[in-house]
């Protein structure tokens, strides 16, 4: 209670006008998250953020992310030193996980084809503004790396054998030098703007169209490691289900229409497919270093949020995709070692369709 106090009086001295009403809106380990309202009475959001590393990096690159104007709601105030950030507040709108969760098929496909078109515009808009958005995180810099400068593909890389080794699955012959391969086409190839946490939770579709939110993790990535989350589909999120072939090749193709004018190479089907394979290459080797560890005990993605799959479910189903792999044959046989290995001793179901898809013609 002290706390949320200490929030309050810092955004309203920030705003010039007293705050009141706060509603928890949730936030994480790093966050807090009110929504306020103003001495006027407009309703704002507070975001306040704890000093431990994460944290930090996460109010660099969310103030940065926002200053730089391309999406998200307006920035209305920063504090550097508390640090928080007060932002418009943009209402109740459903998300797109609730749209998937719920149980209009119609709804749910809208939703989709929307969300990948607001990232492709997005990414195309932002073409060009790199130097921009490294000028912004100096602005904002609490001493932490930006995401351009922290190595997780090679970490993870790295990592990866190791994982394959404890869980009983021979490493295969050439495994690093496929792992150094995908990391440089994930990672550096064609780079456009993205907030980092594109998950269906962090958009919200209004009357006014899409609405991102999160950009902790804003930066410049490949446009190829966002259009995965169309493929696999949304590579490092809780809320992942089976899509129709025929809707994930649209939504695929809803956020590839619109980088293609920005890269127009990104029209070849054949180095779109070796982007896209090695993007899902780098997310699949993601997913298992942070997640097979952790797995002993099978777990809900989500803490609160139903239906959700599992830890066992989700692994199964990524590695079911890696294992397909075309023209990246070790990594292709990790996952497949991976299936066989680990998988086939968890007994998990496979991965269901979303709620509002299942029996649904949405093709």
């Amino acid at each position: 209670m002290e706390a949320t106090k200490q929030v309050l009086v810092s955004a309203a001295r920030l705003l010039g006008t007293d705050l009141s009403e706060p509603v928890d809106l949730g936030g994480s380990r790093r966050t807090s998250v009110l929504r306020c309202r103003t001495g006027d009475g407009r309703s704002v959001v507070v975001k306040a953020y704890t000093g431990g590393p994460d944290a930090l990096r996460a109010f660099t690159a969310e103030a940065a992310g926002l200053t730089l104007g391309l999406a998200g709601p307006r920035l209305l105030a920063v504090d550097p030193e508390s640090p928080l950030l007060v932002l418009e507040d943009l209402g109740a709108a459903p998300t797109l996980a609730d749209l998937l969760l719920g149980e209009d098929p119609r709804a749910a496909r809208v939703g989709l084809l929307t969300w990948a078109r607001g990232l492709g515009r997005l990414a195309a808009g932002s073409v060009g503004r790199q130097e921009e958005l490294t000028s912004l995180w100096r602005k904002f810099d609490t001493g932490m790396p930006t995401w351009a400068e922290q190595p997780w593909i090679a970490e993870n890389a790295a990592r990866f054998p190791e994982v394959l080794a404890a869980a009983g699955v021979p490493v295969p012959a050439g495994l690093p030098t496929e792992l150094a391969a995908v990391g440089v086409a994930g990672g550096e190839a064609y780079p456009a703007f993205t907030p980092g946490d594109t998950c269906p939770d962090n958009n919200l579709l209004t009357a006014d169209g899409l609405r991102l939110l999160d950009f902790e993790a804003a930066c410049f990535q490949s446009v190829f490691l966002t259009a995965a989350y169309c493929r696999m589909p949304f590579s490092s999120c809780w809320c992942v289900f089976d899509l129709p072939p025929g809707l994930a090749r649209r939504v695929e193709n809803a956020y590839r229409d619109k980088v293609v004018p920005v890269y127009p190479e990104l029209a070849d089907d054949a180095r779109w497919e070796a982007g896209m394979r090695d993007a899902v290459a780098v997310w699949t080797v993601n997913a298992t270093v942070l997640l097979l560890p952790r797995s002993a005990e099978d777990r809900p993605m989500h803490p609160t949020r139903r239906p959700v799959p599992t830890r066992h479910q989700l692994l199964r189903h990524r590695w079911e995709a890696g294992a397909r792999l075309d023209g990246r044959p070790a990594l292709a046989a990790a996952f497949d070692g991976l299936l066989r290995e680990v998988a086939a001793r968890w007994k998990a179901d496979p991965l269901p369709g979303y709620p509002a898809l299942r029996n649904a013609a949405v093709d």
